[in-house]
């Protein structure tokens, strides 16, 4: 089992033709992700060519070799040839909104946006059009979602964990590599970066709920950072509807009040948002929260234990 993506899905494009889209196709085909099509009008009726060595978890059963990726002149045209029920999106951040926009007008009911940098107001705005037609957002600024084994929708490394049965959610990419290396023995069964931006598609809340209904996972680890009030939240969720161990950790410690690190929405306001505030309201719920990602990780493998 996984959370909202498997060896099923087909997965679209949009931006593959660009450098950045072409490096990560290739990054999810060797994934074993189900890549059916790419977007670009301008380029609508060609292909491109990857050369395929599979790597991660189930590499043994797939083969190597050359494949070719059509490209559609649009996502709605994309969507009727190949049955597309995912999308990830590679486009400079002037144009993403329009891409966003797009893929929802298509029926796409997954959609993974990578890109950094968009404007506050367009992720409000497209964010607010995707869920007023029933589509699920992750992003932007993510590093996407990996169901190991099965497939890899974004720029998440394959090769750094096996499958198995707990479940990750985290702000940030970097920690989600950290925390699928330092895990890699006991596997997960799918890893979903959220990303730090002031708006996101899918929250932390929203990924408790999946896992705590998967039945293969067995364990949450949840990773937050400063900023916002998005764990403090999510402390509420846990407290009154998950069931299942979470284990915690929140970046950003020793972050100066006023100063932004890294992500758009970590930013500390007086006691507002502060790691030490969120770890105490993770703890009030019955999380147990790490001070270092090494510690959390030997919280979660004892309690999967």
């Amino acid at each position: 089992m996984s959370i909202l993506l498997n060896s099923s899905s087909k997965v679209i494009v949009q931006g593959m033709t660009g450098s950045m889209g072409q490096v990560h196709t290739l990054r999810m085909l060797n994934s074993g992700t189900q890549i059916v099509g790419g977007v670009n009008p301008r380029k609508a009726g060609t292909s491109v060519d990857f050369d395929v060595e599979p790597l991660g978890p189930g590499a043994e059963n797939r083969q190597a070799g050359t494949v070719s990726v059509p490209v559609f002149g649009s996502v709605a045209e994309s969507r009727e040839a190949t049955g597309a029920d995912v999308s990830v999106i590679f486009v400079p951040p002037a144009f993403t909104k329009a891409a966003v926009v797009e893929a929802v007008d298509a029926g796409i009911p997954l959609i993974v946006i990578i890109t950094e940098g968009i404007p506050v107001a367009d992720t409000a705005e497209f964010f607010t059009y995707a869920e007023s037609k029933g589509v699920r957002l992750i992003g932007p600024n993510c590093p996407g979602i990996i169901t190991p084994g099965e497939s890899n929708v974004g720029i998440t490394p394959a090769n750094i964990t096996d499958s198995g049965r707990l479940g990750l959610v985290s702000k940030s990419g970097t920690l989600t590599y950290q925390m699928m290396y330092e895990l890699s023995d006991v596997g997960f069964s799918t890893c979903l970066g959220i990303g730090g931006d002031p708006v996101i598609g899918t929250t932390h809340i929203d990924a408790l709920k999946a896992f705590e209904e998967d039945p293969d996972t067995d364990v949450i680890v949840m990773i937050g950072e400063i900023g916002g009030d998005a764990e403090e939240r999510a402390a509420e969720y846990i407290k009154d509807n998950v069931t299942k161990p979470v284990v915690g950790y929140v970046a950003g410690f020793t972050a100066p009040e006023g100063k932004t690190m890294g992500h758009a929405g970590a930013i500390v306001s007086g006691s507002s948002g502060t790691a030490e505030a969120k770890k105490v309201a993770l703890e009030a719920a019955g999380v147990k929260v790490g001070k270092t990602p090494s510690e959390t990780a030997r919280l979660a493998r004892s309690l999967l234990a």
